[in-house]
């Protein structure tokens, strides 16, 4: 359900890409409830609702979702809400984030994460990416690429 809703998304059919996201986020899918997130923020389809963005980001994140949870930091910082956006970032960089070891980069510039958990999310980031290499991880990352664009922050 939630590829019919992407590709609908593709043709600039937001209503209808809605009501498939919204379907499958119903049955559990976090990849839907990420992309529901996205509708709110940039008001496709749906008229643009700040908390119930967050609210699909963070149905996304409970579920394992690294980019939500990215996205939640990103929110939490704009927010001054350091201590919880470094949080955010150290559970997805333990994902295998990429975005999420950058913001911590830049958090511990600012000093708001030590370097002593700086260096444990780097490690724990590290296992993420090692546990997860092989030919069928290629081909998500790819398809991991395209979400890039879909970073907040």
């Amino acid at each position: 359900m939630r590829q019919e809703g992407k590709e609908l998304c593709k043709k600039g059919e937001y209503g209808s890409a809605f009501e498939y996201f919204t379907r499958a986020a119903g049955l559990g899918d976090v990849g839907a409830q990420f992309q529901l997130a996205d509708l709110y923020r940039n008001g496709l389809g749906v008229e643009k609702d700040r908390g119930r963005e967050i609210h699909h980001l963070e149905e996304a994140a409970i579920g394992g979702h690294p980019y939500a949870r990215y996205n939640l930091g990103c929110h939490e910082w704009h927010n001054d809400n350091k201590e919880r956006a470094v949080k955010h970032w150290i559970i997805s960089a333990n994902l295998g984030d990429d975005a999420s070891i950058k913001a911590l980069m830049n958090a511990f510039r600012e000093g708001c994460i030590s370097k002593d958990d700086l260096a444990a999310a780097l490690r724990a980031h590290q296992v993420a990416v090692d546990a997860t290499k092989s030919p069928q991880r290629e081909a998500a990352d790819e398809y991991y690429r395209e979400l890039d664009s879909m970073h907040s922050c």
